[in-house]
């Protein structure tokens, strides 16, 4: 392993935007850690995509304990190069991470209660060798626990000095509103909303936005891509060994002639612009003020790079918005809609 020296001038081209009312500043586009960084890849592959990442200005990484797999591993591997690679830079960095799905066995390794969500955090802490995330979220809106509860815990982790800010992932419009005022009355404001958003998803458009809006949240949007449907891979139909002709995220059900024929119409639009189709895609997601960043995955250096070039063409003319619109339409790829809609 050669010894890394992050780029000079990595935060001369990155475009940087603030949380909410925070003083906080994200990359507009983060790093995501949910698919390709499990103990199931190379650590030499997510070494130099992460270095890449870093050179380039991302200095945001987002996690979440059962990222993998197995569970953890995601963890475990980035806490290696935080170790090795990163080592001295952890004050450049935004280390996020969450917990409220399952993660082992038992009442006490899933949903949104205090002693799921404390245990996990300090278990992502021993995987990573840190003393403090600074993000932690509840994945998701547990119907089973009192909102004050699971969201007293993540007071209890700032307090505690364990996370630096409090977030939320997937909540519904009416519970976003419950849970800023909550976490308002405790004293420890939500920074960010995470939810799932893309052009075949375009949920936090009705109503989740302006009440982000009007309480100061910033928002975090993740698979942006559509697990993947967003790009030239399935122009024509499901290419063996993709992820979409494996059961997981992205299953072939999702893959409709219907969905296939908006993602073609798009990619028709993208290359007008001189876009790839994941490039519109992503810039797509940052049009509005209120996303503050936009979360892309990567399995190599080269895909990283083909996606931060998004950020050279980052402005829509009505027009194409307009034209955009036509196609960009509700795809059933929402994994998370028992959750946001609750």
């Amino acid at each position: 392993m050669t010894t890394y020296l992050p780029a000079p001038g990595r935060y001369d081209a990155m475009q940087y935007r603030r949380a909410g009312r925070s003083g906080l500043q994200l990359p507009a586009v983060s790093f995501g850690m949910w698919q390709n960084f499990g103990g199931d890849r190379p650590l030499e592959t997510q070494r130099a995509t992460i270095r890449r990442a870093f050179d380039l200005g991302i200095t945001h990484f987002d996690l979440a304990n059962n990222y993998g797999p197995p569970y953890g591993s995601a963890e475990e591997n980035f806490g290696r190069l935080l170790a090795t690679d990163l080592r001295g830079h952890r004050d450049e960095l935004v280390v996020s991470t969450k917990a409220g799905y399952d993660m082992w066995p038992g009442p006490y390794g899933d949903w949104g209660s205090r002693k799921y969500l404390l245990a996990s955090l300090d278990q992502s802490l021993a995987r990573m060798g840190l003393d403090y995330v600074d993000i932690f979220y509840s994945h998701r809106f547990d119907p089973a626990t009192p909102l004050e509860e699971t969201l007293g815990a993540l007071d209890s982790a700032v307090r505690q000095g364990k996370a630096l800010y409090a977030g939320i992932s997937s909540y519904s419009p009416q519970r976003t509103r419950e849970a800023a005022g909550i976490m308002r009355q405790l004293g420890t404001p939500v920074l960010l909303h995470q939810p799932s958003y893309s052009m075949l998803n375009r949920w936090i458009e009705d109503g989740l936005l302006d009440v982000l809006g009007a309480e100061g949240i910033g928002c975090i949007v993740f698979s942006p891509l559509a697990q993947g449907m967003l790009t030239d891979r399935y122009l024509e139909g499901v290419p063996a060994g993709s992820r979409a002709s494996r059961h997981g995220s992205l299953g072939s059900e999702l893959m409709s002639e219907q969905n296939l024929a908006k993602v073609r119409a798009l990619n028709q639009i993208a290359a007008r612009r001189g876009q790839t189709l994941a490039q519109m895609a992503l810039a797509w997601t940052l049009r509005d003020p209120r996303v503050t960043s936009t979360l892309v995955g990567a399995s190599s250096v080269a895909q990283l790079e083909s996606n931060l070039a998004a950020l050279d063409r980052p402005l829509f003319d009505d027009a194409e918005l307009a034209e955009i619109d036509r196609y960009a339409t509700e795809g059933n790829v929402n994994l998370w809609a028992s959750s946001s809609h609750a």
